[in-house]
């Protein structure tokens, strides 16, 4: 697509965490069996009247602040019509001419330049239910209707898939840090639908833009936005752009890496908005206000932070706060005074290194406590290094455990007493005379030997004090 330049721009669709529906007492559990949390507000059954969640509103002004936008203390909930099975009603409330987070942006990093990336408006809105197809018989799951959803409109700022991937894990960063949404991509928390054009390299005019609808994997959407890419290039440069590259919503084929057509791209005008009857207009006063504003420390002033006070690398305080599970378990470890760089190492290296197979920090069994007792004990140097890494595994193995219990079971605390490893080395140095001699003479290898059998004899002394008691008594 040397020719060419990608515009992109996305939706997200969030579901935000609260206990119950944004316009019902239905409870919002994932999972539970299909049709059981619902009621006749979800349902759309005729005379029963929607009352807005007011957790929903503090949310959203939560995430508007995070990105710097407008709050719209006076918004609007409307009804954006149209039918799909899973839409019990044939409307969507939604949110058209007033949202209520208005313009923001997003910094992202590309190859250490700053971007900064549009952010439309966010609003607010309801979820629909889920289709699940079956063979030749399909089913509606309804305990989604209702759901409260924030979608986030981006402008077309982005210029490559690695561009949308960077923003939405940002996006996906924020919303987990405000702990608004468990965010959770694979079962639909966390979804994006994308906008893809393209156009000539020093054209600015936007030409047709097609939707590739629900991505629900990082993965997914970067290979469906680069396929959607090359496709429009290549009916262009066929001259087949006009019929090939309508405006459409389109899916992504996950096993043949393909996009395929849906339907027809709806415009505005098609949904016939109009002001929702059942709703009152929101006003948002300033207690609520303040309470959506009182967020918590967000990653890049988070990275800033490590970075200036603990003499962290900048690598590594932007790995530790991709992940807010690594974030609360690096700051507890540091709050008890365990040296950051050691917390980093262990938790970015040591202990990610061996979450294999869908585990994570939150699943693994290791709990705070038990991983700063284990960080404890190394720092005060009464296991190893090595010693350290062996606990490491019987906690992942056995779904956590007492570290102090496991160091005298498993033999692994280390021997600090200076005279004790003395003795050691005076027997051995006595036995090994000629070498001694050898070594004496420049034969520096004859340390790493000495070194080898202390630890031997010893059973688990402590290499850095046997290194250096033995450099003494050679000298």
């Amino acid at each position: 697509m040397s020719g060419f330049e990608a515009i992109i721009g996305l939706e997200v669709h969030v579901q935000l965490n609260t206990k119950t529906k944004i316009f019902c007492t239905c409870v919002t559990n994932f999972g539970d069996i299909p049709n059981t949390n619902v009621c006749p507000v979800c349902l759309g059954l005729p005379g029963a009247l929607p009352v807005l969640n007011r957790e929903a509103l503090k949310k959203a002004i939560s995430f508007g602040t995070a990105i710097n936008a407008t709050i719209n203390q006076n918004s609007l909930f409307a009804r954006k019509n149209y039918f799909y099975p899973d839409l019990p009603k044939a409307y969507q409330i939604s949110q058209f001419e007033i949202p209520i987070v208005g313009k923001g942006h997003l910094d992202i990093e590309i190859n250490g330049v700053t971007k900064t990336i549009g952010i439309t408006r966010a609003h607010l809105e309801e979820d629909a239910g889920k289709n699940i197809h079956d063979g030749n018989i399909s089913k509606v799951d309804l305990n989604r209707a209702c759901v409260p959803l924030l979608e986030i409109v981006s402008e077309p700022d982005m210029r490559s898939s690695n561009e949308a991937v960077i923003y939405l894990k940002k996006l996906h960063s924020i919303v987990k840090f405000l702990e608004i949404s468990d965010a959770n991509m694979q079962e639909g928390s966390f979804r994006c639908d994308a906008n893809v054009s393209i156009r000539p390299k020093g054209e600015t005019k936007f030409f047709t833009r097609v939707e590739i609808k629900n991505l629900n994997s990082f993965k997914f959407i970067q290979k469906a936005i680069d396929y959607e890419i090359q496709r429009q290039c290549n009916a262009f440069e066929a001259n087949t752009y006009s019929q090939e590259v309508v405006q459409e919503t389109r899916l992504f084929d996950t096993q043949k890496g393909i996009t395929k057509s849906m339907r027809g791209k709806e415009e505005s005008a098609d949904y016939r908005y109009f002001n929702d009857p059942d709703l009152l207009p929101i006003f948002i006063d300033s207690i609520l206000l303040d309470e959506g504003k009182n967020i918590p420390e967000l990653p890049d002033k988070k990275i800033k932070r490590y970075v200036e006070e603990l003499s962290i690398k900048e690598s590594d305080a932007r790995v530790i706060t991709q992940d807010i599970d690594l974030v609360k378990y690096f700051e507890f470890l540091v709050e008890r005074s365990i040296q950051p760089k050691l917390a980093c190492s262990w938790l970015t290296v040591e202990l990610q290194g061996r979450l294999k197979n869908g585990n994570t920090i939150a699943t693994c069994g290791i709990t705070q406590e038990s991983f700063y007792m284990l960080l404890l004990r190394l720092q005060e140097q009464k296991i190893s290094g090595a010693g350290a890494k062996i606990l490491l595994d019987n906690l992942i193995q056995n779904k956590g455990g007492n570290i102090d219990s496991l160091i005298q079971e498993l033999k692994l605390e280390q021997i600090n007493d200076d005279n004790a490893i003395h003795k050691i080395i005076d027997e051995l140095l006595s036995k090994n005379a000629d070498k001694v001699l050898e070594y004496k003479a420049g034969k520096e290898k004859m340390l790493g030997f000495f070194i080898g059998q202390v630890m031997k004899q010893s059973k688990g002394a402590n290499p850095s004090r046997v290194n250096e008691l033995l450099r003494k008594k050679l000298q």
